[in-house]
């Protein structure tokens, strides 16, 4: 699905007749990275090449939406994980509803989340906090993160999409002259529909971004004894605080550092660069050389369904700055796959988050 997915954006880009692609969910879920199986299938049977072959073509998905030349709308009306988070933030509109769940959990997997550029621009360390922990954000709380930037009532989803489609498709070339004003326009009509909702009163991201960003600015180690340190020092129980210390402890020591450094180094580095750096993880991760936590965390948490899973580094202690580096390290020859090559886009996206 995601290599014809790519296919298709390809195709819809140099397809006069196309003015507008929007992407959504063919049921519940706009996806619930259910890819994740079958890669991990792959490699416990050692076809990684051929795992390495799916990532390679979400790379080139991942960037072929975010500097699409066409207006983009995806629209998720459900949940929408891993792979599937990552292409979604990878779209100009993005739109949120009452019944979306958003979440990154590939640390709990013993894997590395996608879309490093797009964590790493988020304010206040955000981005660390939703890679590292996994944690599940509500539609309000999208658009308030800026993880959305619209929320429409789910009601009005159908008409959203019939006035897009009978409005662009009505439009001549003397109405718009370029594609940025056809982005306008398409701009105008999803703010019609959309609305300010209400936050949950507590317990949310959105209200304790203050404690996110004092304790996810630190360096992975010391996120887990600084939070652990502002739970002591608070009157009463913070459930939210609480939870998120249980996903660090629960979650793959290594896929930790390996992540935090990731969204670091990505807010110094062009989306072409992330995704290179984040193709030469998903090799090291395929290849098991220096953990094997993806495969097992995976058969572990969605095959037998057993939550206990031991990590192999145990503690984020015994996690090497060496070891990291190998992650990050430039794909040799002798590595038996090459370096990701992305084309040339002139259309590089820019974000810009505000809270």
């Amino acid at each position: 699905m995601l290599s014809q997915l790519l296919q298709l954006f390809l195709a819809y880009e140099h397809d006069a007749k196309v003015k507008l692609v929007i992407l959504k969910g063919n049921g519940k879920a706009f996806s619930a990275g259910g890819d994740i199986a079958e890669v991990a299938r792959l490699l416990d049977s050692g076809d990684w090449r051929l795992g390495l072959k799916a990532t390679a073509e979400v790379c080139k998905l991942l960037y072929l939406i975010a500097t699409y030349s066409k207006p983009q709308v995806s629209i998720v009306n459900g949940k929408v994980m891993g792979r599937g988070a990552a292409i979604y933030v990878s779209s100009r509109f993005r739109i949120a509803t009452e019944n979306s769940i958003f979440s990154m959990p590939e640390t709990a997997l013993g894997g590395v989340p996608e879309n490093s550029y797009f964590l790493s621009r988020l304010p206040r360390f955000l981005g660390e906090y939703l890679a590292l922990t996994g944690a599940q954000l509500d539609g309000p709380e999208m658009l308030a993160c800026g993880i959305a930037t619209h929320f429409v009532p789910a009601a009005e989803l159908a008409m959203l999409e019939q006035e897009l489609l009978a409005s662009i498709g009505a439009l001549t070339s003397e109405t718009t002259s370029s594609c940025d004003d056809l982005i306008s326009y398409v701009s105008s009509i999803i703010s019609k529909y959309s609305i300010q909702p209400a936050l949950k009163e507590r317990g949310s991201a959105w209200h304790n971004m203050d404690v996110i960003e004092k304790c996810f600015s630190k360096s992975t180690v010391e996120v887990v004894s600084s939070l652990e340190k502002q739970a002591t020092d608070i009157d009463g129980d913070n459930p939210w605080l609480t939870s998120t210390i249980e996903s660090l402890k629960k979650a793959s020591p290594i896929s930790l550092k390996i992540a935090l450094r990731s969204i670091r180094e990505g807010r110094s580095q062009g989306l072409g660069e992330c995704l290179v750096q984040e193709y030469r993880i998903a090799c090291r991760i395929a290849r098991g050389e220096i953990s094997t936590d993806f495969r097992g965390g995976f058969t572990a948490l969605l095959v037998d369904r057993n939550r206990i899973k031991k990590w192999e580094p145990s503690e984020l202690e015994l996690v090497s700055d060496q070891m990291v580096d190998r992650y990050f390290s430039k794909l040799e020859d002798d590595d038996e796959v090459k370096e990701l090559e992305l084309p040339a886009r002139s259309n590089l996206p820019t974000i810009n988050v505000q809270l």
